[in-house]
């Protein structure tokens, strides 16, 4: 970009009024007076440089590409040596759709005045002057020349002396191409329209005029009803808004079988080379070459004109029939950033599919080493009490042999069964009083003082994978505590009220609160393992209807329940 044109640009945006108004000045200068003379066709070369330096297209700070270039020398040549009135009337009628269309894109109210006056003068001039030459014999009035000749240049002087409040810094007007082509084929067809009408009706002009715009009013009616849906048919306002500003079906299909691939197809690699493959259905695609972690593939068949896109870690190549335009590599860059989403969307899904198979072991493998460091605990307490029993305690002792051996040979068998199964939960039932009892035996000598409130009905029936599991992990973390100095001292409650509450508390150190807001919630962190322990033994009390709580956490006073969820603190 050269400081010249640089400077140019910001002249343009500062004072687009300005250029508008002179180069209508010098339109007017060319056409009022024909072409017979030299300087009418000089105003028309003036008239074309200032068209350059306002038109919208190529904004005045740009350089222009020398392709587009020679097509300006061109244009500039034909108005220059062979202009007549048909070549100024399809000129008339580009300016105007070119200003018409720059009018929804602006917000300023004077200089959106400004553009509607040049619409009306052009429109004014091709019509009333211009038109009336395409006639061979055509006499046009002294007062319409007057009128011409003195009374249209009003307009581009009001253009002129209009204050645009435009910054030297705001973006250019941008020109909504369908709404510029709308404007250029109705004035095409009123300019044309005329003419047949006056050639056939040999009427005047004003009159095959006047009939040309009723006929476009009636059929513009005609189109407004179709187009409102209270009209009785509203297909065709969807039909042209959902076709008319796109590449066409093709690309709405590949978009929809993009989606359906995406919902049947898990595995990333399998999704890409699928929808990639389905992209050779367009019809502007004959083949491509693509790259992404997980491998890469080539299909269909290479040509001369291809484009690079990108997205994250996926290169794609597409060779197409034809040189891409803007418009078809932006779809092909849109094209490329769907798949790219889906499939980066597939690989998370991936990954997080093997995360969460990796937690489940490693949550079923911790659950299952608590529950077997138990098992060895009561085992232990077992060996304990042969060690130290003697001759007259031998029927005591085969009576606690007789127990616990069979509870122990259970609970061991449970623990395979979540080995295979983790996701089930056991259902077993067992009376309070003998859990209890059970419960009782198994610590007996351990110095933990055990209590009932009201008695352990009999009539009761207790999950007992569940209890077994929370009394186990609560006392044995209560016992691998400190108590500050203090000896300490366990106690174990249980309620038979509520459906069976089991309380466990210490006079040991508290929980850290970090570990005791997460406790239930999630794994957490602990010597003893304590919170991978309970989560798991929470998880488990949920479904059954229990609900297992931190009542107290103070030093000297923790305190731990395991009660019904609707009685649950």
């Amino acid at each position: 970009m050269s400081a010249a044109a640089g400077t140019r640009g910001r002249l343009v945006l500062a004072r687009p009024e300005w250029w508008l108004g002179l180069m209508l000045l010098a339109l007017h200068a060319s056409l009022a007076w024909g072409f017979a003379d030299w300087w009418p066709r000089a105003f028309l070369l003036a008239h074309f440089g200032l068209v350059l330096l306002w038109q919208p297209v190529w904004r005045g700070e740009k350089n222009i590409e020398s392709r587009y270039g020679f097509l300006v020398v061109i244009v500039g040549a034909l108005l220059a040596a062979w202009t007549n009135w048909w070549l100024m009337a399809v000129w008339l009628a580009v300016l105007f759709g070119l200003i018409g269309g720059s009018v929804p894109g602006i917000t300023e109210r004077r200089q959106r005045l400004s553009s509607m006056l040049a619409a009306l003068y052009l429109l004014s001039m091709l019509l009333i002057w211009v038109v009336p030459h395409l006639f061979p014999g055509q006499i046009i009035e002294d007062a319409l020349v007057l009128l011409v000749q003195y009374g249209l240049p009003v307009v581009p002087i009001a253009i002129l002396l209009t204050r645009v409040e435009t910054s030297r810094t705001a973006a250019p007007v941008a020109v909504d191409l369908f709404y510029s082509v709308i404007l250029f084929l109705l004035v095409v067809v009123l300019v044309l329209g005329s003419f047949v009408v006056k050639q056939l009706s040999d009427s005047n002009y004003p009159l095959a005029l006047a009939q040309t715009l009723f006929a476009i009013a009636l059929l513009l009616i005609a189109l407004s009803w179709l187009w409102d849906p209270r009209g009785g048919f509203s297909g065709l306002g969807h039909i042209l808004s959902r076709y008319l500003m796109s590449l066409g079906l093709p690309f709405e299909q590949w978009v929809k079988r993009l989606a359906e691939f995406a919902e049947q197809e898990t595995q990333p690699q399998r999704f890409l080379t699928i929808a990639l493959q389905h992209m050779l259905d367009l019809p502007w695609v004959t083949g491509l070459e693509w790259e992404a972690r997980l491998g890469r593939g080539e299909h269909g068949v290479k040509s001369s004109h291809s484009a690079e896109l990108w997205f994250q870690d996926l290169r794609l190549k597409v060779y197409t029939r034809w040189s891409l335009s803007p418009a078809v590599l932006l779809h092909l860059r849109l094209l490329t950033q769907m798949v790219g989403h889906f499939y980066d969307a597939k690989r998370r899904e991936q990954i997080q599919r093997q995360s969460a198979y990796t937690q489940a072991i490693y949550e079923t493998g911790a659950r299952l080493t608590h529950d077997v460091k138990n098992l060895l605990q009561s085992l232990r307490s077992l060996c304990a009490a042969v060690e130290t029993s003697g001759p007259d305690q031998a029927e005591a002792l085969q009576t606690l042999m007789h127990r616990q051996l069979p509870q122990i040979t259970q609970r061991l068998n449970a623990t395979l069964e979540k080995l295979r199964s983790p996701e089930r939960v056991d259902v077993t039932q067992v009376d309070a009083a003998v859990w209890w009892e059970g419960l009782i035996q198994r610590y007996a000598g351990r110095n933990i003082h055990f209590q009932v409130d009201g008695g352990a009905a009999r009539d009761l029936k207790l999950p007992s994978e569940l209890f077994d599991g929370v009394a186990d992990n609560l006392i044995e973390n209560a016992l691998n505590k400190s108590s500050g100095g203090n000896r300490l001292q366990v106690r174990v409650t249980f309620s038979a009220a509520r459906g069976g509450t089991l309380t466990v508390c210490d006079n040991g150190s508290a929980v850290a609160k970090s570990t005791a807001e997460q406790l239930f919630e999630a794994p957490v962190q602990s010597q003893t393992g304590l919170g991978v322990a309970l989560y798991q033994s929470a998880k488990q009390a949920s479904p059954l209807g229990y609900r297992l709580a931190l009542a107290a956490n103070e030093p000297g006073m923790v305190c731990f329940v395991l009660t019904r969820e609707s009685d649950a603190t």
